[in-house]
């Protein structure tokens, strides 16, 4: 009688058990995939749970320890346990005993041989060997093993082994002529109007200069008109 507890209660023990033993765990920063130092993941080893006899344990008993696993699966994003332990706590007592019995470690096993085979994607020549051997070998210890340990002491082979990034050249200051450098002249262009003819002229004046000396040549010529009619009056009172 004394197994007979709430559920409610029970559900709450569930999920403080397992966090108990990582608040008195020290665990070892680790790489991640981009090789930044981080807290490593570890996996707990869920067959530690199993510490009430299955074939005399209570209902109560049952329910408690399937909602420790289920917590603990949660907890480490595993693929199918959480699930397939929802679906037999929803069935009968009977079923759950059964699948704690026979089921669970298998379907655990199976979830951490997928966390092992996608530790590959993306991953350098030693993650990738390490997990290899690991899939090869296809034991739970194995599988446990590489993803707390094996998996963080491959990765940081391979990260050692990529090349450090150099500085890139900086450019070469511009040299700057000195105070006491000599600086050829540049040449000015004269905008005084040159006088035409033979080789070796300037160049033609355009724009203002221009209109003005066009003015200055047509008062010339008004000037010298008049001078000759006048002159010719002249000449004419003269003979007469």
């Amino acid at each position: 009688m004394r197994w007979k507890i709430p559920a409610g209660v029970a559900i709450a023990l569930a999920f403080m058990v397992p966090a108990a033993p990582a608040v008195a765990q020290s665990v070892t920063p680790g790489l991640n995939e981009s090789c930044q130092t981080v807290e490593r993941k570890t996996l707990k080893d869920i067959r530690e749970l199993f510490t009430v006899d299955l074939d005399t344990a209570t209902n109560t008993q049952l329910r408690l320890l399937a909602n420790q696993i289920q917590a603990t699966a949660k907890k480490e994003s595993l693929t199918t346990l959480p699930d397939a332990i929802q679906k037999r706590l929803d069935g009968t007592s009977d079923d759950l005993r059964a699948f704690l019995k026979k089921d669970v470690q298998t379907i655990w096993t199976m979830d951490l041989q997928i966390q092992v085979g996608q530790t590959m994607t993306g991953a350098g020549p030693k993650v990738k060997e390490a997990a290899q051997k690991t899939l090869d070998d296809a034991t739970t210890d194995g599988y446990l093993a590489y993803l707390n340990e094996g998996l963080y002491a491959a990765r940081t082979l391979d990260c050692a082994a990529q090349p450090t990034a150099t500085a890139s050249p900086t450019s070469q200051p511009t040299a700057t002529p000195s105070a006491t450098s000599t600086v050829p002249p540049t040449a000015a262009t004269s905008t005084s109007p040159v006088a035409g003819g033979g080789e070796g002229g300037g160049l033609p004046l355009t724009g203002a200069d221009t209109a003005t000396i066009a003015g200055i040549g047509g008062a010339l010529l008004l000037v010298g008109g008049a001078s000759i009619v006048i002159a010719r009056r002249r000449r004419a009172r003269f003979v007469a």
